[in-house]
């Protein structure tokens, strides 16, 4: 059997996508030696009743309010002594050999930290997950849409000219799908718990990265991914998470001038220009998600500006 491997799982909401996973992971062919920890960040759809697989050594840590991604892969991860540790979102099914693939690659070179996955969807058809490490102009740049509007000249944050059919080196890998050794793990104090959703798993590549240890894509591992899968629901919530997240991620890695400007950017352009594309094709829906994140950021600027991330 092959030495054991820590696998958490952030359950909110996510219905019987967590089912699926855990299905998958129970005949995946390292499923004897997986350690699997569900951190149920207080789930409302009975999603986290009645979880265990033959086969599988599971455990189910509920709760009582929802403590955000970042925190609860923390806890999920403190439970575990594994030398390599495997952060993987419910909507997500892993392939019979995915975990595998994956943690041949960690295993290929000591100064690999960190490994993702080749994401695929429903067709089979490939994600551009792999991401930059984005400077802080071309944050500004991003939450200005320009990465949009002017291609050629602002690189978009994925990799998106990549079709992730090879293993390679990459700065980023996104945290659907993150297998790190544990001892950088902890010498890295973990996710930065700050970041309630989103951002995170770049902060944490940076982090191990600036710690001389490479970030790698695996494309022999594939995982399908559905993505979104437990945040549709909510928009406003994670639109606000992801500005909030993106500039916290400018003040740490770019200072207080980056910090700032992606924050007036999201207010002047951001925001205004999400309400009027929805405002334009007539959901009233989606406007109205837009106009609760601009809400929700505007009473968060107060901690943000007295605290961000310092």
């Amino acid at each position: 059997m092959r030495a054991p491997l820590d696998i958490v799982i952030v359950n909110w909401n996510a219905g019987e996508q967590l089912r699926a996973c855990l299905a998958s992971l129970a005949v995946s062919a390292d499923a004897a030696a997986l350690r699997v920890v569900v951190v149920d960040n207080a789930s409302t759809d009975g999603s986290a009743d009645g979880l265990d697989r033959p086969g599988l050594a599971l455990t189910v840590l509920r709760n009582a309010e929802n403590r955000g991604f970042a925190r609860a892969c923390n806890q999920g991860a403190a439970l575990g002594r594994a030398e390599a540790i495997l952060f993987l979102n419910p909507d997500t099914q892993v392939s019979r050999d995915g975990i595998a693939a994956a943690r041949a690659a960690l295993e290929a070179d000591p100064r690999t930290g960190i490994v993702g996955a080749r994401l695929v969807d429903d067709e089979g058809r490939t994600h551009r997950t792999c991401a930059r490490h984005p400077t802080g102009a071309r944050l500004v740049a991003h939450t200005l849409f320009l990465d949009r509007l002017l291609p050629g000249r602002v690189p978009p944050h994925f990799l998106l000219d990549w079709d992730h059919a090879e293993t390679r080196p990459v700065d980023a890998v996104m945290g659907a799908f993150l297998m790190i050794r544990r001892p950088l793990f902890e010498r890295l104090g973990g996710f930065d718990e700050r970041f309630f959703v989103y951002w995170e798993d770049a902060d944490l590549c940076a982090r191990a990265g600036a710690a001389g240890f490479a970030v790698c894509h695996a494309a022999a591992a594939e995982i399908r991914h559905r993505g979104q899968g437990t945040t549709e629901a909510v928009k406003d919530r994670r639109l606000f998470y992801f500005l909030r997240a993106q500039a916290l991620y400018a003040d740490k890695h770019h200072g207080r001038a980056a910090f700032l400007a992606v924050l007036a950017a999201a207010f002047a352009v951001n925001l205004p220009v999400r309400f009027g594309r929805a405002a334009l094709r007539g959901s009233a829906q989606e406007a109205g998600a837009v106009i609760r994140a601009g809400r929700m950021l505007a009473g968060a600027l107060p901690g943000l500006l007295t605290r961000g991330v310092r």
